[in-house]
């Protein structure tokens, strides 16, 4: 049998930002640099931070509310940031610049992310209750899928509140999309096809956080919830593979390890939680946060880190091995 993962803490940076730091993702390398951390707040800025030395590297400001997503394009050239101000911003890591502005509707904005070719970006709709797509060449919306309503739901019905879009996923093909609701449902959509495919059942609070595991034809899909619990679906086949818990609290964020073995977990219990798949149990908790922590991200390539964030305003990076 394998060895566990196990976490060390390496680094602490703390009043990161001026408010709670609410997002966080990492940054491909390119050629002329490393990977590096991005983290958005409620004290409207981005950061973005060196990988080892969590160094600040420069601060983006243009947001007039709080920064609730990051998303960085796997090119690792651009970045999207989303904010309660109802806007997605485009910007060039090198320069800083604003490359675009899209416009949503009040509460149409929450997590996003780009699909692994890069062409799409993929926005959860909050109170629209869908996922919008955006042409990342022209950043034109090109698609709307919509969580079907109940059957014999009248419009005036505000069961469309349950359905409000907080998280969003890509497969690794890039041939599905996932959300997840404020009701607890998960939805999976064909993209090709802007085809609602089925719902994944299991929690019955707000899904805030969901990852596939990274295998090419990967299938398996974790997702975070209020309901305290991390769920495995195999997201083609509707099935629910297993359920963990351990955190006394909401599970805020969930990512998996860049060789798919190992799962990480932020919740509102203030811990960070390192999860072995097989053992279908937390192997580690890790308190080096205050406050409720908000996002854990695993930096994809190499180099065994995972970074987290937390309403306490701090950064902390640990050792993966």
């Amino acid at each position: 049998m394998a060895k566990s993962m196990k976490l060390a803490g390496l680094k602490s940076v703390e009043n990161a930002h001026d408010e709670s730091v609410w997002t966080a993702t990492w940054v491909p390398a390119t050629n002329s640099r490393p990977p590096l951390l991005l983290t958005g707040s409620l004290d409207e800025t981005v950061k973005l931070w060196r990988p080892d030395e969590l160094d600040l590297v420069r601060t983006n400001t243009g947001h007039c509310l709080g920064v609730v997503s990051v998303a960085a394009h796997p090119s690792g050239v651009i970045a999207a940031t989303a904010s309660l101000d109802s806007l997605v911003r485009v910007f060039d890591f090198d320069t800083n610049a604003t490359i675009a502005t899209l416009e949503a509707p009040p509460s149409e904005v929450w997590q996003m992310q780009f699909n692994p070719k890069g062409t799409t970006l993929a926005v959860a709709g909050g109170g629209s209750a869908s996922i919008k797509l955006w042409d990342t060449a022209t950043w034109r919306l090109v698609s709307t899928l919509s969580i079907p309503r109940p059957e014999g739901a009248k419009p005036s019905d505000k069961s469309s509140n349950k359905k409000f879009v907080l998280s969003v996923a890509w497969s690794p093909d890039g041939r599905r999309l996932v959300c997840g609701s404020m009701d607890g449902t998960i939805s999976v959509f064909d993209v090709a096809r802007a085809k609602f495919l089925h719902h994944l059942e299991g929690h019955y609070m707000p899904v805030r956080s969901l990852v596939f595991s990274p295998e090419p034809n990967g299938r398996k899909l974790y997702s975070a919830s209020d309901d305290g619990h991390v769920h495995i679906y195999d997201a083609e086949g509707k099935a629910i593979i297993g359920a963990m818990s351990g955190h006394s609290s909401w599970v805020l964020s969930v990512d998996v390890s860049p060789n798919g073995e190992a799962i990480a977990t932020g919740s509102s219990d203030k811990t960070v939680r390192l999860w072995d798949f097989r053992m279908r149990a937390a192997i580690q908790t890790m308190s080096n946060h205050s406050d409720q922590v908000w996002a854990v991200a695993f930096r994809p390539s190499g180099g065994g880190r995972l970074a987290s964030v937390s309403d306490d305003k701090s950064i902390s990076l640990y050792h993966c091995s």
